[in-house]
């Protein structure tokens, strides 16, 4: 079976994608937890001086994102394709939520 890669001419393009691979609220919240940690990570980073949590951050920040993705959406995560465009679209995704702004295709 082939699969088509979808190309994205925009990054507003990509985002409307990327959100209709995060319909379970589960997936989003593992998403938030994750994206939380990294921030928490780069803020204990700065306090203590320590690298250490520097090497937390993606760590927690992907390991919660792809858990969500393994255990709730049960697919695969946009970012082994389409890395950057993911990386921001995860954090415009936060932004949106921590603003509480519409962000669910359905």
């Amino acid at each position: 079976m082939t699969h088509k890669v979808e190309s994205f001419n925009s990054f507003n393009d990509f985002y409307v994608f990327y959100l209709t691979q995060h319909n379970h609220p589960k997936c989003r919240a593992l998403h938030y937890l994750g994206s939380s940690c990294v921030i928490l990570s780069i803020v204990a980073s700065l306090f203590t001086q320590s690298l250490w949590y520097l090497l937390l951050a993606p760590v927690t920040g992907y390991g919660f994102a792809w858990l969500g993705h393994l255990l709730f959406e049960k697919n695969r995560p946009a970012t082994f394709k389409y890395p950057f465009y993911s990386f921001l679209a995860d954090w415009v995704m936060y932004f949106q939520w921590l603003t509480r702004k519409n962000t669910y295709s359905k």
